[in-house]
């Protein structure tokens, strides 16, 4: 499988000359010796790529992400959100000049982060392979991941037995931090509880009580965890389910699902599906007069679903995303990130690059909180429950899961008339706290292993 080393494809990294950031410099203008003392060999014992991932002057950081298959479209935003946040850490920006562990650039802790890129293929066997490689023959320190919460699981379970921190950034299933919790593991995106928790009360307030619902579920752990999350929260206010069918992964017809949909007598029709499959099923929906017949929502708008689907088919539906960019009104550092992004790459960034961004942002400031790249001090960095300013407000993660607290915005379809630009294709109606929507502890079923658990 082809990996990308900073944006080359490549099997090899080529370590590169320190980053002269100017630390050391006395009266004479002069450097300080190169050869530093190697405080971190010193102080802690090796474990997973420690030292030898930080003996050099430069880290190494693996992004592992969909770059074919029906996720590609995200897999490309998260890689983006990941080239522009190696970027800021080594060069500096407003994101990074708001966080006062990392200041103004040069790197994390002194060195300058090299990265590379695999594509998982939406698949976790792949996944794992091009990550083993990135930590066998690059040394890396973190990665991050993915938009396939199967692929994340996979990569956490990689990260605890090689002792390599994963940053899984684009996960919505509850098991990622729950039941397959693990403690080289931390997942910033909200999960499909708070998702759900954040819809439930929106939607009955504008759609009512004691409605029926109908569910497309997509067929493995991301999907099946969405519709239980969803069936809970909504059945406290009295919503029932009329019909769920299970379409598998990668499905091109949706005909007979969507025929039993249409003829179930539901209110509300709920899609969970991602990706090509969401914009596939969408459009298929039209078919059956679905969006005639009921009310449709999408729980999690695949970030690229404004473009593919345009006003036409999303002019007043309703539905959650992680992150949205108009978040910039609220959050100032979102107004930053979304401009270096929109600069950088010509479209306003979606929420697999802001989670991306936004998770290696965290794993930078813990590591600089630490004061060493040694994996147990950085995860009792993590774990410690320290606030950070991002671009989508102050978040943190739960110390006894690694589950995100970050805030959930609830979005609804704008029509062509309302867009205010080319890419203006959701309102936010509400952004509901992070802190209010965490599934509560004694249910989430995590039993998190130690840190020298294989």
């Amino acid at each position: 499988m082809k990996t990308s080393v900073n944006g080359r494809d490549s099997f090899i990294l080529t370590r590169r000359g320190v980053l002269k950031a100017g630390l050391g410099l006395g009266a004479t203008g002069l450097l300080m010796p190169v050869a530093a003392p190697r405080v971190w060999a010193k102080t802690y014992p090796s474990m997973g790529t420690y030292p030898a991932g930080v003996e050099g002057k430069s880290v190494f950081a693996a992004g592992l992400f969909p770059l074919t298959g029906p996720y590609a479209a995200m897999g490309h935003d998260e890689q983006r959100g990941f080239e522009l946040v190696v970027e800021h850490l080594n060069n500096g920006s407003k994101v990074t000049e708001a966080v006062p562990s990392l200041k103004k650039g040069g790197g994390v802790l002194g060195k300058k982060v090299e990265f590379g890129v695999g594509d998982t293929q939406t698949e976790p066997n792949p996944a794992v392979q091009a990550a083993s490689r990135f930590i066998s023959d690059n040394k890396a320190m973190v990665m991050t991941s993915s938009v396939s919460s199967a692929v994340a699981v996979a990569l956490d379970e990689l990260a605890q037995r090689k002792k390599v921190i994963s940053m899984a950034a684009t996960t919505a299933s509850n098991a990622t931090t729950g039941k397959n919790c693990e403690r080289f593991g931390f997942r910033l995106m909200a999960d499909n509880y708070m998702l759900s928790h954040a819809l439930a009360p929106v939607l009955t307030k504008h759609l009512g009580r004691n409605l029926k619902a109908a569910y497309l579920v997509p067929n493995y752990t991301f999907g099946t965890s969405l519709f239980s999350s969803l069936k809970a929260a909504f059945g406290k206010y009295g919503w029932t389910v009329a019909t769920e069918q299970l379409a598998p992964l990668g499905t091109t017809d949706f005909s007979s699902y969507l025929l039993n949909i249409a003829n179930s007598g539901a209110d509300v029709m709920f899609n969970e599906t991602a990706g090509a499959d969401e914009i596939t099923s969408t459009k298929q929906a039209i078919q059956f007069d679905i969006m005639k017949k009921m009310k449709y929502v999408i729980p999690l708008f695949s970030g690229f679903a404004g473009k593919e689907l345009g006003p036409e088919l999303l002019e007043g539906n309703y539905g959650t995303e992680p992150w949205y960019w108009s978040m910039e009104d609220k959050y100032p550092l979102a107004k930053s990130f979304v401009a270096d992004f929109e600069k950088k790459f010509n479209y306003k960034p979606r929420f697999p690059a802001a989670n991306v961004y936004n998770s290696m942002i965290m794993w930078a400031d813990a590591v600089e909180r630490a004061g060493t790249f040694y994996p147990p001090e950085v995860i009792k960095a993590l774990e410690s429950e320290h606030k950070v300013d991002t671009i989508a407000g102050q978040v943190w993660f739960r110390a006894e899961d690694h589950q995100g607290v970050t805030p959930v915005p609830v979005l609804q379809g704008n029509s062509k008339s309302e867009m205010k630009g080319s890419e203006d294709f959701f309102k936010i109606v509400e952004i509901v706290p992070g802190e209010a929507l965490l599934e509560p502890l004694a249910e989430v079923g995590c039993h998190m292993p130690s840190l020298t658990a294989v």
